[in-house]
Parts: C-alpha cells; structure tokens; sequence
C-alpha cells in the first residue's frame, strides 16, 4: 500500500512537505526526485504529485490530479470523558480514525478522573491514523469542555444518544441508530455520569441506550459506539 503523506494547506497552493514529513519520506522511505507519491490535506480530498526536490528538510512536488475522498452519507461525533490512563485514551482516538469517525469532544464531566489533556498529542496520534489507514479527512478533536457547556454548543438535527450503565435499559444502540443520519454519542467516565447528566442529556433529546450486557472501559465503549455506527451504515 503506498504511504500517505499530509500537507494541510494544499488547497492554498504550498508545494512542500514539512521538515518532519520531509525526513519520512526522503531519509526513511528513500524517495527520490520525480518519483510520484500521494498526499493528502486532511480535508477530504487525495493529490497526486511527484518530487522535484527530494531534500530531507523541505521536500518539493508539483501537484499533478487533485480527488474527492469517497462521501458518507453519515457522521459520528463521539463526545467522551477521558479516561484516566493517556495511554487508554489515544488508543481509542487511533481505532476511531482509523475505522471512521468525524470529531471527537472530550467532555469533563461530575465523575471525571482527569481534568486536563494533551490535545496536541492526541491530535498526533488522529493525524498518524489517517494516513496508516489511508484516510483523506482528518477528523475534528475538541479541547476538554465541560459538560454543560458541551450540551449548550450542539447543533443540529443529528441523532443524540447518550450511553449510561442501566441493567434495566433495553434500548441497545444498534436497534435505536437509524441508517444514513448523523449521530452524536455521549460516554462517561468510569463512574458514569451523574444524575444530573443524565437529566441535563435528555432535556436536549438524548436518548439513554445500552452498549450491551458487558460493563465496558470508557475507551471500549467509545470504540464500540463508533464500530457499530458504521456497521450500520456499511
């Protein structure tokens, strides 16, 4: 499979790659001057170009086709607590990317183990799983916002669905999510949300659904929610 490489502001002209992007393709990969290689801008579209100069701090192409990566008729926005492990929650973010997803809003919640995040860090680890699984869209990640304040900012006629640990709650997602809408899922922290949440959730239109008869790790359940959506809709 041929490597992917990024440039964001293909749209606006840029011929380069950037240093770290350069070195991949010019130390690591050993391409050279007038080979052809694809690139993307993370804003749904693949280039086709090839290398004029193939220097290792600045790499040089001329674009030659630019193409529309294939649409869906569907979005997901996965809205989650971060777990208190870094390492948990950019896995997650990798199997997201790299199966299909939109945007990502990490929600601080009353339950919430970590009131801080390395957005920059894990906006690395969603831009690598783009190109790893040869993805043209990179998808939207959120700073930490509160929950209020998450539930205020939404927009929309998407379907809202908010998945909370109830054993008497018989409304699995995969039989409430209706084919070829957008969705918004909320996940809580291990200690799921609070009360309070669940009321404030379904005040705006959420609605309360099961991930299962499994009690699952907020990672796992986020990565489940975004597998089963686009099951759905494959």
């Amino acid at each position: 499979m041929e490597q992917l490489f990024y440039q964001p502001d293909l749209d606006l002209g840029v011929g380069y790659l950037s240093e770290d992007e350069s070195r991949h393709c010019i130390k690591v990969l050993r391409k050279k001057s007038g080979e052809p290689f694809l690139l993307t801008d993370g804003k749904g579209f693949y280039y086709e170009a090839t290398i004029q100069d193939a220097h290792p701090k600045q790499c040089t192409f001329a674009v030659h086709r630019k193409y529309p990566e294939p649409s869906r008729n569907y979005t997901i926005h996965l809205a989650i607590s971060p777990t208190k492990s870094p390492d948990r929650l950019e896995w997650m973010v990798e199997k997201c990317v790299e199966i299909g997803i939109d945007q990502i809003s990490f929600v601080s919640c009353d339950n919430s183990e970590r009131p801080w995040l390395k957005t920059d860090r894990l906006r690395k680890v969603a831009l690598s799983a783009m190109k790893q699984s040869q993805r043209a869209t990179l998808p939207a990640l959120s700073e930490l916002i509160p929950f209020p304040d998450f539930m205020k900012a939404l927009s929309g006629d998407a379907q809202c669905f908010i998945a909370y640990v109830d054993v008497s709650n018989p409304n699995h997602l995969v039989k409430q999510a209706e084919k070829a809408r957008d969705y918004v899922v909320l996940i809580g922290p291990e200690g799921d949300f609070s009360d309070a949440e669940l009321t404030l959730a379904q005040q705006h239109d959420f609605q309360k659904v099961s991930l299962g008869k499994s009690r699952l790790r907020t990672e796992t359940a986020g990565l489940f929610a975004c597998t089963t959506l686009n099951l759905i809709n494959a």
